[in-house]
């Protein structure tokens, strides 16, 4: 398959200042939050494209929210925005004070996707729950989560609380770009073949430039349901740190008691954590393993390369 027949349009939309600006550049440009600040409104559509995972390229389109370019999008641009679109993300500011227009312009959107683009996945993000009283997100979230997927019938739709301080941003985009992994189900095979062979807790499998979790495996039960978004969030930032001191992050082992955990690059575009709570097994052995299984994760990622389970040997 070639590489133009792997791009992935990816449409970021919703009402000027709503924040899909700044989630777009802590998770694709490497900002933190505190910078997100100093960015300017979108003017009109700005494109970019993201190469994710080989032949993986996400097209995406960042469209500004002020209403003369919202009415442009729905009548001279309509062909033009939302052909050939296979995610809509849409995104709620959760205290504006134009919520009927915001739900407006939704639906508009919708009219237009299933016109244009009946297969696109549909996403909702209800941003800047930070700004929310932390005893009301539930209740509010459920309530807009509601309303929105009653509003987006026939399409379904999904629905993420965000906020750019913390994991939630994480959580809502890995689940996004888990949908559009061509062979998402094949590595998950392997990454478990490769959890079971080296006796591992559970392995984790990030992207390299965004540190978006894109698969994993777990043989124990954890009690921290977002520990991932967790992870993503604190390496990002440790990477970021380490850039500024002119140093480059490869990998990192955390050992105590209970547990260790390996964070090393796996392939050219990915890390992979291990997490190994039997301390019999020494930590060179899970490094070579590691290092054992990068050849075959390097083949799953061309899409057109070998269909084949792992098989490796334990050191």
């Amino acid at each position: 398959m070639s590489s133009t027949a792997m791009k992935k349009k990816v449409l970021l939309m919703g009402k000027s200042g709503s924040g899909k600006t700044s989630m777009r550049s802590i998770i694709f440009a490497n900002y933190i939050a505190r910078d997100t600040r100093r960015l300017g409104a979108t003017i009109d559509v700005e494109h970019s494209h993201v190469r994710f995972l080989g032949n993986l390229v996400l097209n995406l389109w960042d469209c500004g929210g002020q209403d003369t370019f919202m009415e442009n999008y729905f009548t001279s641009q309509r062909d033009n925005i939302f052909r050939n679109v296979e995610v809509l993300i849409y995104v709620f500011d959760v205290e504006s004070r134009e919520l009927e227009k915001d739900m407006h312009y939704y639906q508009s959107c919708l009219e237009a996707i299933l016109q244009n683009s009946p297969d696109a996945k549909v996403f909702c993000l209800v941003h800047k729950m930070d700004l929310v009283q932390e005893d009301q997100r539930d209740l509010i979230f459920k309530e807009r989560e509601e309303d929105l997927k009653r509003l987006s019938r026939p399409l379904a739709c999904t629905c993420f609380r965000t906020s750019i301080w913390d994991e939630t941003l994480y959580k809502a985009w890995s689940s996004i770009v888990y949908q559009l992994i061509p062979n998402v189900q094949q590595l998950e095979t392997n990454l478990r073949n490769f959890a079971q062979i080296i006796e591992a807790d559970e392995v984790l499998l990030f992207e390299r430039a965004t540190f978006l979790v894109i698969s994993h495996y777990q043989c124990k039960e954890q009690r921290d349901a977002h520990r991932f978004e967790k992870i993503s969030n604190i390496i990002k930032q440790f990477k970021l740190s380490c850039r500024q001191l002119a140093a480059s992050f490869q990998s990192m082992e955390v050992r105590n008691s209970n547990f260790a955990a390996f964070i090393d690059v796996f392939t050219s575009n990915t890390y992979v954590m291990v997490i190994m709570s039997d301390p019999s097994i020494p930590s060179a052995a899970t490094l070579i393993n590691i290092r054992n299984a990068r050849k075959h994760f390097e083949k799953l990622e061309r899409v057109d390369g070998p269909k084949h389970s792992l098989h490796m040997r334990m050191r």
